[in-house]
């Protein structure tokens, strides 16, 4: 049982607990060693195989830890079957709905017998749901709008499909004879979620890792199994295709099956202009005259080239494509005019411009912070502690801000290998206005803004609300601009071009926040970025140490949608950066 499995099972013991209307103690216990387990970076299931005593991790106490061991010993947890014989397990999913808490589900359940979305669905298909106090018509609507949604097919973020994906490949690829072993699909172009996983291998014997894959402990149902293709389920829920390939054959079958689909359109077009044919199998001229006649219009003739992607691509005269660029976004064009893009890689980047310090709710200190920044090789970095509207995470107001201050210089009075920006996540007020005095802003040496409430205003209102944030002349950052969390919150309803034509404008740069489960703005919206000319900046938003490495998140997504260093702010050296922003 990987990381991201043990903190989804204990979630849902706090999902249980909140909807019992259980001790919050006890409810904050799992959901505090929930995000300590999801970030930790070794597997837990190989510190519980060694011994090693897990209440020694932040939030683990010996209760919860002994609830992990069960479940990498068992897969099962008691605990969990105890609540859910109690209250439907079911009702879990319906928290996953905007709008919709766990008191409210409870209410859903006791009043009205809501157990399932289908029950759910029904009752507000028949008006029940509007009835209850509590809700309303309003409700009732939005409760139906994200069944719809929620009922979609079910994709993984990236950061789950890493941590699923990681040991499968440790485990098939101990198959005796295995000369190949890559991860495909949308997975290998590094979209943002994935629905399934696509594995090619080479192997001398291609029913060994077939039967190697059958046997891989997370299995939990063979979907298909047979010399040359396998497709099985995991214990997540994530479906694993498995495609064994000739290895004169492996480059066609990895432009083929990395795909985009629509990028494959292209390629197969420009094959038959060249009088090619290309698929999963190789490029192959195509047979003229008689030959071609007596074998069919479709017969193919000699195999020009498929071992390698590289050849594949240079039978049709075009360069190798980094995977992220596959999605027939002009690629292809660019390939025949200006050329692609040197896209931006993790090194390029100097410095890191959104954290969190326990000056708020990050976990380690500015001085632990500045360490692991450093240890990075980052010239600078930004500490952005949030500002006082988030009083449940003990947002600061100017006069601790003016304390955090002076710790940062007795900090810097013992480190000159790296600077320390004085900084800000300075929260837009429902009216635009910021949260932080006039004064305050002047002094920050960068300052960063961004939405935490107010998420159901109507489009133009939040678009207006935007606006005008990063009108005022302090402001260099928009950070996470939509507000979305992947899989649990939808983006706020706001009008991004045209706050992306406003902030080229105005010189406000966006963020690209690494968080996997943000990827915020998406690929589509930086694109646009690029083409406005407005700067981006790919951050973090740190709230640990361990999460600093997070920015390849970012720094993928960034490659998506073209963008080389020059696109990117913190890949400036520090002067220029501070230059851009008028702080030099």
């Amino acid at each position: 049982m990987e990381n991201v499995e043990i903190a989804e099972t204990l979630n849902r013991v706090a999902d249980l607990l909140e909807i019992q209307e259980a001790n919050p103690f006890r409810v904050r216990a799992y959901r505090n060693a929930a995000r300590t387990v999801e970030s930790h970076a070794v597997p837990l299931r190989r510190m519980v195989e060694e011994g090693t005593d897990l209440t020694e991790l932040p939030a683990i106490g010996k209760g919860i830890a002994a609830d992990i061991g069960e479940l990498v010993e068992t897969g099962d947890l008691g605990v969990l079957e105890e609540l859910a014989g109690e209250i439907p397990a079911s009702l879990i999913d319906l928290t996953r709905l905007p709008g919709l808490g766990p008191k409210k589900a409870r209410k859903l359940w006791q009043e009205l017998g809501v157990e399932t979305m289908e029950d759910l669905e029904r009752a507000a298909r028949a008006g029940e749901v509007a009835s209850l106090s509590g809700f309303g018509v309003k409700t009732q609507a939005a409760l139906l709008a994200g069944i719809d949604q929620f009922q979609g097919e079910v994709r993984f973020r990236l950061s789950e499909a890493d941590e699923l994906v990681l040991p499968l490949l440790e485990h098939v690829g101990k198959t005796k004879g295995l000369q190949r072993l890559t991860v495909a699909g949308s997975y290998r172009r590094r979209v943002e979620t994935v629905g399934d996983i696509d594995l090619l291998a080479v192997a001398a014997d291609p029913g060994a890792v077939s039967e190697r894959l059958i046997g891989y402990p997370s299995v939990i149902e063979v979907l298909g199994a047979g010399e040359t293709k396998t497709s099985v389920r995991l214990r997540s829920g994530l479906q694993v295709d498995l495609r064994v390939v000739p290895s004169e054959s492996y480059g066609a079958a990895l432009v083929y099956f990395t795909g985009s689909k629509e990028h494959n359109i292209k390629l197969r077009q420009r094959a038959l202009d060249r009088r090619l044919r290309v698929s999963e199998y190789g490029v192959f001229a195509m047979l003229e005259g008689e030959e071609a006649e007596v074998r069919g219009r479709a017969s193919e003739g000699e195999m020009v080239a498929g071992a390698t992607e590289e050849d594949v691509y240079g039978a049709l005269g075009l360069p190798w494509f980094s995977p992220e660029l596959r999605e027939d976004r002009g690629e292809i064009e660019a390939a025949d005019g200006e050329g692609l893009p040197e896209l931006i890689e993790p090194g390029d980047l100097r410095g890191d411009l959104q954290m969190h310090s326990n000056w708020s709710d990050g976990r380690n200190t500015i001085e632990e912070m500045l360490e692991a920044c450093a240890a990075r090789g980052y010239e600078y970095f930004a500490i952005t502690d949030h500002s006082k509207a988030l009083a449940m995470i003990d947002g600061l107001d100017a006069a601790k801000l003016r304390r955090q201050w002076k710790e940062i210089e007795e900090i810097e009075s013992r480190h000159d290998e790296i600077r320390i920006l004085r900084s800000m996540e300075v929260d837009i007020l429902a009216d635009g206005t910021l949260d932080l005095e006039e004064e305050m802003l002047e002094r920050l040496d960068l300052v960063v803004v961004s939405i935490h409430s107010y998420f159901g205003l109507p489009g133009p209102e939040q678009t207006e609300r935007v606006l005008k944030a990063i009108l005022h002349p302090e402001v260099n950052i928009l950070a996470h601009p939509t507000g979305r969390l992947i899989n649990r919150r939808k983006p706020i309803d706001l009008d991004v071009d045209a706050v992306l034509i406003a902030a080229a404008e105005l010189g406000v740069a966006v963020e690209l926040n690494a968080q996997p489960d943000r990827l915020d703005l998406r690929d589509t919206h930086l694109m646009r970025a690029r083409e406005l000319g407005v700067r981006v900046v790919i951050s973090t938003d740190a709230h640990r140490t361990g999460e600093l490495d997070l920015i390849h998140y970012g720094v993928e997504q960034a490659r998506r949608a073209w963008l080389a260093p020059e696109h990117v702010l913190n890949a400036l050296p520090l002067d220029e950066l501070l230059g851009v922003f008028g702080k030099a």
